[in-house]
């Protein structure tokens, strides 16, 4: 099970480029597994933090299918920061916040989500 945070600020949202398990590189939101006895909003603030630094809380959820929630978050704390010693980050580039008018760095994946954030 996946969860993730759809994070806006101004008109640009959070985003971590990351290695994925078929070997390309792709842009994509913060979040990751949900470790056992965790619940998908503690596991999606527990990711955003690893992997950008900053603290948030969960807003609502934006959409949920397949065991992968996708949450909107607003950032309450923490600075943007990639931390690279720790081992959970070893598949991330980096981290950085994308203007939503860059369509090329949105797949068939990111933006039908940031479409039903933003409409």
């Amino acid at each position: 099970m996946i969860s993730q945070a759809l994070i806006l600020q101004d008109n640009s949202i959070l985003m971590v480029k990351q290695y994925v398990q078929r070997g390309d590189v792709v842009w994509n939101y913060p979040g990751g597994g949900i470790e056992e006895g965790e619940t998908p909003e503690q596991a999606c603030i527990r990711e955003v933090k690893e992997e950008t630094g900053y603290d948030v809380v969960i807003k609502k959820l934006l959409f949920e299918k397949s065991d992968k929630y996708t949450f909107i978050a607003e950032i309450t704390g923490g600075k943007l920061y990639l931390d690279s010693t720790h081992v959970a980050n070893s598949d991330i580039i980096d981290v950085a916040w994308i203007s939503r008018d860059e369509q090329r760095i949105f797949d068939n994946i990111t933006a039908p989500l940031l479409k039903l954030l933003i409409d």
